[in-house]
Parts: C-alpha cells; sequence; structure tokens
C-alpha cells in the first residue's frame, strides 16, 4: 500500500543514495535518472551569488536535466551547499583534503543549505532551499587522526567530510536544523507541496 496518488512513480534526478532512501521511507515508489549536470560550471556561470541561491540554482537544474530524460513525469531534483560565512565547500577529493576542510571548520559555525525543486515537462513547479547551521567543536590532531580512521573513505562521499548520522556526530556541539536538511533533502517541504496538489494524503 502507498501513500502517492500519482499515476507513475516520482523521478528522482539524483545518484544520492541518502535521498532515494528518504523518499522510499517516506512511502514514495520512486525511479532515478541521472540528470547531466555540470555542476562546478553552474557555479562559476553564476558568479557571486549566496551559498543557497547556488544550493536551489543546481536543484532546479538538475529537476530540469531529469525532466528532459522524463517527459510527462513528475521529478525531484535536490542540492545541498556547506558553506562557512561566503565560502562555499565541496567533497574532498582525498582524505588529506578531508583533513584540511575538517581543521578550516574546526571550532565555527556552517551552514548546509539544501534545496529541492519539482519540474514537470520543462517547467519548474515548485522550489525550496532550507538551511541548518552545525557548530563543530575545536578539533585537535590527535582528534581528527581518530575521526578520519573511524570514518575511512567515507569522508570523500560527503560534502562537509562527515556523516552527522554516523561517526561524525562526535565532531559537534551544537547542531539547529532539522534532520532531512542536514542530509540533503528539504522532505517536509516537499511532502507539503505533493499535498497541496493532491499527490498525497
Amino acid at each position: 500500500m502507498t501513500l502517492w496518488r500519482g499515476e507513475q512513480p516520482l523521478i528522482l534526478a539524483s545518484k544520492s543514495a541518502t535521498r532515494l532512501t528518504l523518499l522510499v521511507h517516506a512511502g514514495l515508489p520512486v525511479e532515478t535518472v541521472v540528470a547531466d549536470v555540470d555542476e562546478r560550471a553552474l557555479e562559476a556561470e553564476a558568479g557571486d551569488i549566496e551559498p543557497a541561491k547556488v544550493a536551489l540554482l543546481l536543484a532546479r537544474a538538475k529537476a530540469l536535466g531529469g525532466a528532459r530524460a522524463a517527459p510527462g513525469r513528475i521529478v525531484v531534483g535536490a542540492d545541498q551547499t556547506l558553506a562557512l560565512g561566503p565560502e562555499i565547500f565541496h567533497k574532498p577529493r582525498t582524505v588529506e583534503a578531508a583533513r584540511d576542510q575538517l581543521k578550516r571548520l574546526s571550532g565555527h559555525t556552517h551552514a548546509l543549505h539544501s534545496a529541492v525543486a519539482v519540474a514537470f515537462d520543462g517547467t519548474v513547479v515548485f522550489d525550496a532551499v532550507v538551511s541548518a547551521f552545525l557548530t563543530m567543536r575545536a578539533l585537535s590532531d590527535d582528534t581528527l587522526d581518530t575521526y578520519l580512521s573511524a570514518a575511512g573513505q567515507r569522508v570523500l562521499t560527503s560534502v562537509g567530510a562527515y556523516q552527522l548520522e554516523a561517526v561524525g556526530v562526535h565532531l559537534f556541539t551544537r547542531v539547529d536544523g532539522d534532520h532531512f536538511t542536514i542530509l540533503g533533502l528539504p522532505l517536509l517541504q516537499l511532502l507539503a507541496f505533493f499535498r497541496e496538489q493532491g499527490l498525497l494524503p
């Protein structure tokens, strides 16, 4: 029994296993497509805009890219930026880069801006961006060594080099924001939109 009232499953234009899991656990039938989006090129083209707007720009581009690949279907695109002030961070490519990034975030509060967009037949019909604020404790070299050893290659799979739902939780003293935003999908806002459209009870 599904809650979804759409004629066809929802399309998620994302490679993110976490976002797919969130939608499936919410009782939505989901199929995935890969949206062909050059994220860094879009960021460069956008110029000097605030990090939350970058997340929204990328989510919209992914939704529209997915809609091109799946005409007549409801397509969800999502993206997340991590920012320390105006500076945007990206996924580290090496463990050493992850260490450097964590040193930069150590002792500071950074923002996670999570955006979602819904597209249908070439038009974005809904979008939203929600932010969470995370305060990282001051990390000694010994703490960083221990954390990186425990987290392993998973530090390369997220923009912050941590998973708050796993051993990354040990890095923080305060978290302001909802669970879904931190995981990269403003799920409550998305579900509210679907209810407004009669697609959910």
